[in-house]
């Protein structure tokens, strides 16, 4: 009997399952506006990115830890003189984010549906629990998963905990995600397939060089080319 080499894909969720990383963007613009009095935005930018550098080790991935930085940024920029009104906004444009309606990406629902029940499918992301759960049920994907996975970072050993919890092992997994440096390369160094689909706003976090010589490396344009493929896999 042959062995299929493909039994197990986990799919990222933030852009490559729903759009995410526009929000953050546009709420950040926000920021800068409210603090447009003490410094121009391209520096608070900056600061705001700091910020966030320092705090992924105390908060972790995700909106709550974003506004906490966007906090602590007004207080650097105005040297604690930023109004409790301001504060007061800040903490209600990181509610908004955490209530914001979800958007599924293009080709999501024809290839989770076309991949079920043919492979094991596990959803594999990063960020506060609540939110991702909640983005999650209001997406309506949620039946086609066989599990999903929210993980405080991803590593070449996340990946193969995961693989050989859920599957038959990280050699005959595939992950499928938007960031090169969480999805893909470790992924890939935990012995997996890493499917690259590019997003156009990518956390600059997340920016690393595509491993275009390992050969376990894949890039698509969109979700709906993945079905061609895992075909072509064998």
């Amino acid at each position: 009997m042959t062995t299929r080499p493909l039994t197990t894909i986990g799919f990222d969720a933030d852009d490559t399952l729903w759009q995410n990383e526009q929000y953050y963007r546009l709420t950040e613009a926000h920021f800068t506006g409210l603090l447009a009095d003490f410094a121009e935005g391209p520096k608070i930018s900056e600061r705001l990115l700091e910020a966030e550098k320092r705090n992924l080790r105390h908060y972790g991935f995700g909106i709550k830890g974003f506004t906490l930085s966007m906090v602590e940024t007004a207080i650097e920029i105005t040297e604690g003189k930023v109004p409790a009104s301001v504060i007061a906004k800040i903490l209600d444009t990181g509610r908004d984010l955490l209530n914001h309606p979800v958007e599924t990406m293009p080709h999501v629902r024809d290839t989770l549906e076309a991949l079920a029940g043919k492979y094991l499918l596990v959803m594999i992301t990063k960020g506060d629990l609540f939110d991702q759960e909640r983005k999650l049920a209001q997406s309506g994907l949620g039946d086609f998963f066989d599990a999903v996975e929210i993980v405080s970072d991803k590593t070449a050993v996340t990946y193969r905990r995961i693989f050989a919890k859920v599957g038959d092992g990280p050699e005959r997994a595939m992950m499928v995600g938007n960031s090169l440096k969480s999805d893909i390369v470790p992924a890939i160094a935990a012995g997996s397939y890493g499917v690259f689909v590019p997003h156009e706003l990518t956390w600059v976090l997340e920016h690393v060089d595509e491993p275009k010589e390992a050969p376990r490396f894949r890039k698509i344009d969109h979700l709906g080319e993945l079905r061609d493929l895992i075909d072509r896999l064998g």
